[in-house]
């Protein structure tokens, strides 16, 4: 029988603590044999990753994942982790995972699955570690030493990396955490992140979900079906497998937990999709790339109403690898701008960054806790039917464009504590 607990971790973001959703094991199976844990990723197959595989694996993509330290170690891992490209300056502690979450997404993103270990969607990728401090679970130097989550990103931004993954959430509005998410857009990375995992009726997103220039990813059960521990709001862009997973819940790394659930784990996964489709279309620019994931999702409502729980869809980027002939539009146009743009801002599309035209390098070595993972049939709103996502061969959006910055936005008090006006929910 599945039971869950929800852990009050705490990340922090700028100069202010707040609550970040991180997933964790609700039970363990010492005695589970290595099939088994590729077994319980139930995606694999409707995804076709097998065929998928034979146009694209995700090779010369780098994947940024800002989280709590990424093992380099285990065996899914060896050879995929560039730990020499972590910038100095942010370097402190991005191999040594305090929490097992960090590792996990990892190797949902990029791990080979060596040794029965978790089979990445994307294990040709390459993964570029940063560790994050969630406050009460480092050493008081530890936490001052690791790098905010929006030095990690600006870091980012002036590397060739090309994707950021970030399972880690707040409801607080940092516009230091803003500015770099903006700077890291410009360069035209694509930026993920997790919803949150505190139920649709929540009313909101997470930050750095909420923020522009980010893609929102919710959870998918195994029967399609929208998680219940999704959080709903404006920005939800995708929705990704998220419920009755394999992972690490702590830093042994000596076993897997069983039956994990969160939208981090969707935002790994998402983040591996966007991987398989970059690294088969190297030129294309991170809107093309966006453009692609929210084109071919798996949805039942017409692509231009996105729903308040789903988003455009479901990720399906075998439907952009096996079509050859498939057009990805305009390179410098953002397939999100409507919900990017905010007062005062404008888009910057007549003349492409100089990274945009930057090919990605092959790696140096070779080849949000929620509640149980029960989800209830309840669409969004009437005439939406965000309650079964996808189809069964169910596989974003970033939007990443070059903006010149306006007005700030605006900012209530809540609580005692500052906070932006959360994203609200879609209307349908």
């Amino acid at each position: 029988m599945k039971s869950a607990t929800r852990r009050g971790l705490r990340v922090r973001v700028g100069g202010a603590v707040a609550s970040a959703l991180i997933a964790v094991g609700v039970s363990f199976a010492p005695g589970a044999t290595a099939a088994d844990v590729q077994s319980e990723q139930w995606y694999l197959g409707p995804m076709q990753a097998e065929k998928m595989w034979k146009t694209s694996t995700g090779e010369g993509i780098k994947v940024a994942v800002i989280d709590t330290g990424v093992n380099p170690n285990t065996p899914s891992l060896k050879g995929q982790v560039l730990a020499d490209e972590v910038p100095k300056q942010v370097a402190y502690g991005a191999t040594d995972d305090y929490q097992g979450h960090g590792t996990t997404m990892a190797e949902l993103i990029a791990g080979t699955g060596e040794d029965g270990g978790i089979q990445g969607l994307a294990p040709g990728a390459k993964i570029v570690p940063f560790r994050v401090p969630l406050a009460g679970m480092l050493s008081a130097k530890d936490e001052k030493l690791a790098p905010s989550p929006e030095e990690a990103i600006k870091a980012v931004a002036d590397s060739d990396v090309r994707i950021i993954s970030m399972s880690i959430g707040s409801p607080a509005y940092e516009p230091e955490f803003e500015a770099a998410v903006k700077y890291a857009a410009s360069k035209g990375k694509i930026l993920i992140a997790s919803v949150g995992n505190e139920g649709r009726d929540a009313g909101y997103i997470e930050y750095p979900a909420a923020y522009p220039y980010v893609l929102g990813v919710s959870s998918i059960d195994q029967r399609s079906h929208i998680s219940d521990f999704g959080q709903s709001g404006n920005y939800v862009d995708l929705v990704a497998p998220g419920e009755d997973l394999p992972g690490y819940c702590d830093r042994d790394f000596s076993k897997y937990c069983h039956n994990l659930v969160g939208t981090s784990l969707s935002t790994a996964i998402t983040s591996a999709a966007a991987a398989l489709i970059w690294s088969a279309h190297p030129d294309w620019t991170a809107n093309q790339v966006t453009r692609a994931l929210i084109d071919t999702a798996g949805r039942k409502w017409p692509k231009d109403e996105p729903t308040s729980t789903a988003g455009y869809g479901t990720i399906r980027p075998r439907s952009v690898l096996a079509d050859p002939n498939y057009d990805a539009g305009e390179p410098y146009s953002d397939p999100l701008r409507k919900e990017n743009m905010q007062e005062g801002e404008k888009l910057v599309t007549e003349i492409p960054p100089a990274s945009a035209s930057a090919k990605p390098s092959a790696g140096a070595t070779g080849p949000s806790q929620s509640a149980a993972g029960s989800s209830k049939d309840k669409p969004a709103a009437a005439g939406s039917d965000d309650a079964k996502a996808v189809a069964a061969d169910s596989s974003g959006d970033s939007s990443t464009l070059w903006i010149v910055l306006g007005a700030a936005a605006a900012v209530v008090v809540i609580g005692g504590g500052a906070f932006a006006v959360l994203r609200a929910k879609r209307a349908h």
